[in-house]
């Protein structure tokens, strides 16, 4: 392990202790972190059970490699060896992780105890990874890796206890995105106030994970009219079977005038709240040109530039609040939890994309 010293300050709280390279810089800015097992204090070290890879991540993955498992599970291989974490260098994200914890420390301020099953909250950007059964479990074809290493968190990382009453591939797909709602859900209501009726919002990408759990907390926090975008007639006759939108429009997030139009004509004109979930980049002009003067933009998606949205929005003189989701809301487990439990549509469309609801 990296010559850091062995009290628990600030610098090991952070794991700045871990950085290989450059110095300085946090875990998250590094290309090398140090993924020795040996624990300090205050840190944890998880036996890792399953990846679960971010959307962006995994579609860029996929598409660079023309959808060859082999290939695609060499490159995640290929970037945790090299960096000592899986943090994707053309989307600058990662995911996260399931596993068991092995040793907590005893100063360690994150509550677990060996044998505690849990998901980290935090970005596998960030965290010291080593990946030893080469993914052999893995077939290629989902965001969910099987996978067997260990993990190291920091005393300023964010890890709960996965619930008893889920399968393991539901709980982690609800983990992985529930800053989405947990934010969506904050702007809702505090745009709501004291008005009769809640702020109108548009949700790109609303049939995906994090979309249709946006739709349902922007619901929950009052919301007067929902409207759900997506680019298929696939996904659009699924989300409208599902009832979470008032409204189901199909357009290509990625097509600023078209995402206007579809809103605008489903809404009678541009709307209060935009929530931005779609994995794919060139989506920030849309949102934008559907929200209207002094509404707010919530990007979700790790594909987003925010150097285009910020720029856009001078460039077409909107006057918009933008936000960066950054993952992390008091509580945001416990309510994207409690929203797959309460809404059997919300479950439904999850379980379409992990599979059988009943998995281990």
């Amino acid at each position: 392990m990296t010559d850091g010293g062995t009290g628990t300050g600030v610098g090991t709280a952070v794991g700045l202790h871990r950085v290989l390279e450059p110095p300085g810089v946090l875990p998250q800015a590094a290309r090398r972190l140090d993924t020795d097992p040996r624990i300090r204090p205050d840190e944890v070290r998880v036996a890792v059970e399953r990846l679960n890879l971010d959307a962006a991540s995994y579609r860029q993955l996929r598409t660079a490699h023309g959808g060859d498992p082999d290939a695609i599970r060499a490159e995640v291989l290929r970037i945790v060896a090299e960096r000592g974490k899986m943090h994707n260098p053309v989307t600058g994200s990662g995911g996260m992780l399931v596993g068991v914890v092995d040793e907590a420390g005893p100063d360690s301020p994150l509550g677990l105890r060996r044998g505690d099953r849990v998901a980290t909250l935090v970005s596998l950007t960030l965290t010291p990874l080593a990946v030893t059964d080469g993914l052999a479990r893995w077939n290629g074809l989902s965001e969910q890796v099987p996978a067997e290493g260990h993990a190291i968190l920091f005393a300023r990382s964010i890890a709960a206890v996965l619930p008893g009453d889920l399968p393991v591939p539901l709980a982690l797909a609800v983990m992985d995105v529930c800053g989405a709602p947990a934010l969506t859900h904050r702007v809702v209501a505090s745009r709501r106030g004291s008005r009769a009726d809640g702020p109108a919002v548009a949700v790109l990408g609303a049939a995906g994970k994090s979309g249709c759990l946006s739709l349902a907390a922007a619901r929950r926090a009052g919301a007067s009219r929902l409207v759900g975008l997506v680019p298929t007639a696939e996904e659009e006759e699924r989300l409208a079977a599902s009832g979470l939108a008032d409204t189901v429009v199909r357009a290509d997030a990625r097509d600023p005038v078209a995402v206007a139009a579809a809103v605008g004509d489903a809404h009678g004109g541009p709307v209060d709240v935009t929530v931005v979930c779609v994995d794919v980049p060139g989506c920030e002009h849309g949102a934008i040109l559907a929200t209207a003067a002094g509404g707010t933009v919530v990007f979700f998606s790790m594909a987003t530039s925010f150097p285009a949205a910020a720029l856009g929005a001078e460039g077409l003189a909107a006057d918009v609040t933008m936000l960066i989701g950054n993952g992390y809301v008091p509580g945001h487990a416990a309510m994207a939890l409690d929203l797959v439990r309460s809404e059997p549509a919300v479950r439904a469309l999850f379980t379409s994309r992990t599979g059988d609801d009943s998995a281990e």
